[in-house]
């Protein structure tokens, strides 16, 4: 198993695992491409391969010391099996040593299995979006880590 920064050479593969994925955001490849750009805001992309094979990925940003998580997919055969709990710990251990004050993400309430996953994680709800989701149309669940 193998956690790496994402390259534009990785965009088809994690297009492929968004389009199986109900709960993670969609975004065209202008986007995925705008993000693994040099620019601002600063980003992190990491993608998880196991045997050469991208199983997941994920995507935060940064403004003044505290980060969004964007978008997190694995594959649906290898969700499960500590996958996404990898890439998330590979993701707050690097940005906590770089001092990082905190991380955000939102999260659909009925996103049950991610919402275990983050508060493992410590990651503590602090807020809601109400009807921030569409297709089908629901609340956000707005979660936080502090490292302060």
């Amino acid at each position: 198993m193998l956690i790496r920064p994402a390259t534009p050479a990785d965009i088809p593969a994690m297009m492929r695992l968004v389009n199986h994925s109900a709960t993670a955001a969609h975004w065209s490849r202008a986007q995925y491409d705008r993000l693994l750009s040099e620019g601002t805001p600063r980003r992190v992309a990491l993608v998880i391969e196991e045997e050469a094979i991208l199983q997941g990925f994920l995507v935060a940003h940064e403004v003044a010391g505290e980060w969004e998580i964007e978008n997190i997919a694995v594959a649906g055969a290898a969700r499960r099996r500590g996958l996404g709990t990898r890439l998330l710990g590979e993701f707050v251990k690097l940005v906590q040593a770089e001092g990082a004050s905190a991380v955000f993400l939102e999260v659909r309430e009925s996103n049950r299995a991610a919402r275990l996953l983050y508060e493992k994680w410590a990651f503590e709800e602090s807020g809601r979006r109400s009807s921030y989701y569409a297709q089908p149309q629901e609340d956000a669940i707005i979660y936080r880590l502090s490292f302060t």
